[in-house]
């Protein structure tokens, strides 16, 4: 296995690169890189902080922390005050390379054991908001990039990227065309939402977006043909709704839905694109390090097609969350639920805790958003169930209408050919926005705030 000099130095005569400098690159990696193995010399190495905002310091810092065994925290420099607070309390860094507004002036909390020398954490938060981070190691990464070239039978890996570096989502990418000697493109996503697209040989790229990117580059014809050129488009973060991958089909993106987390090192399941074009829909084939059981509330295993929680063993998964490791535990098993169908294809039904309970139905909010997202009549949509004292939850859409002059009385008429009567919304909550991060994952806990309020002083 390659180490972080290994590939540095195979890279380092090569423009691979694509929008910045790479002389640049290799000059302040190799400049860190002296002055942690110094630092480390001296006794144990640093813990960093790594909050770099600028692309290519990002990168050239992580090699270096890399490279110099240092355990490394990636961070959001977008990150507010009360969240820095959070990281400084658990952290307790003893470097910070690139900082944040916000995280100037924090003092750091309780003390925490330092990780094993060379962990690389990496921040989860789902929809909690809370943030902790998971710890890998440079080894569980290059698992996951392995997995992901032998599924697609490639030697190098060239890669378009528009999404956050310090989020696994992005990282990843740097990680495959880094480690196997490919072009890494680096834009952001505004960027090409004004057509500031680089001129690449998109044909040779793989690009990754979340459903809500997706969605935006499809209301622009421009953007349409430009996507539609690229070789495959990794679609992950959050569920995508039918319309969208239909929308998707019909203009032949090489779209490529994809399953994974940032405990997993991304996605360990992915959809080829020939077969999402053909008109397959589910997250596509375990990908060759992982391998997914599904279980029944007893723990037993179930057969094809049976609906189960999703145990998951991968050699890129996570040690567990800093500062506590998951000793000798191989396997994973996540909040969600799912089916493995008779060709192998992994299936996502919804979530146990995002399961709504009305009347005594279980229902997933993932059934219902799809076909609201049918109606093309909102922009965006999130179901969660509110207390209710006759029926347990009431189902409550939140929901940001296309136009102002959508009533939630003309989804429903559209919604009751499509949905049993137990399974539409009894509350509809229009929204100019809805609260989702930078990867289109969902923030549950505030729509229940924004339930509540708007729902003790309704719209009249």
């Amino acid at each position: 296995m390659q180490i972080p000099l290994d590939c540095f130095n195979n890279l380092a005569q090569n423009d691979w690169l694509i929008g910045y400098n790479s002389y640049q690159f290799n000059q302040i990696a190799q400049e860190l890189y002296l002055e942690l193995t110094q630092l480390s010399a001296c006794g144990t190495p640093p813990k960093i902080i790594l909050t770099e905002r600028e692309p290519l310091r990002f990168l050239a810092s992580f090699i270096a922390a890399c490279a110099a065994n240092c355990p490394v925290f990636l961070c959001n420099p977008d990150w507010g005050t009360q969240e820095w607070q959070q990281v400084f309390d658990l952290v307790q860094p003893d470097m910070i390379l690139g900082m944040a507004h916000e995280a100037r002036g924090m003092r750091n909390g309780n003390n925490t054991q330092c990780p094993i020398p060379n962990h690389i954490m990496i921040p989860t938060g789902g929809s909690s908001g809370q943030i902790k981070f998971a710890i890998h190691t440079w080894e569980t990464l290059i698992a996951s990039v392995q997995g992901f070239t032998e599924y697609f039978q490639l030697k190098q890996v060239n890669s378009f990227c528009v999404l956050p570096l310090y989020h696994v989502s992005g990282l990843m990418q740097f990680m495959r065309s880094f480690t196997t000697g490919g072009k890494l493109a680096i834009l952001p996503f505004k960027a090409v939402e004004f057509s500031q697209i680089l001129n690449i040989k998109k044909s040779k790229f793989f690009l990754s977006l979340v459903p809500t990117q997706l969605q935006r580059l499809l209301e622009n014809p421009e953007l349409t043909e430009w996507l539609s050129q690229f070789n495959t488009v990794l679609l992950g973060g959050a569920p995508a709704w039918s319309e969208l991958l239909e929308k998707a089909r019909f203009h032949h993106i090489r779209l490529a839905p994809t399953y994974g987390m940032t405990e997993t090192a991304s996605q360990i399941a992915t959809l080829k694109p020939d077969d999402f074009l053909s008109g397959k829909i589910s997250s596509g084939q375990i990908l060759p390090h992982a391998k997914v059981t599904i279980h029944n509330q007893q723990g037993e295993i179930l057969n094809s097609n049976q609906i189960g929680n999703i145990t998951i063993y991968a050699q890129s998964l996570a040690l567990g969350y800093y500062p506590i490791t998951r000793k000798n535990q191989d396997n994973f098993q996540v909040d969600d639920l799912g089916f493995l169908d008779e060709q192998g294809h992994l299936n996502i039904v919804g979530r146990n805790s995002d399961k709504i309970i009305t009347g005594g139905e279980n229902i997933y909010p993932t059934e219902i958003e799809s076909a609201i997202q049918a109606t093309q009549m909102v922009a965006d949509i999130c179901v969660i169930g509110i207390p209710d004292k006759q029926w347990g939850q009431a189902l409550t859409a939140i929901y940001i209408p296309r136009q102002s002059n959508t009533s939630a009385l003309k989804i429903q008429t559209l919604l009751k050919d499509k949905l049993s009567k137990f399974k539409i919304p009894k509350y509809w909550i229009p929204q100019e926005n809805l609260p989702r991060n930078s990867q289109g994952k969902i923030n549950r806990q505030q729509l229940q705030q924004i339930a509540a309020e708007f729902l003790q002083n309704p719209i009249i």
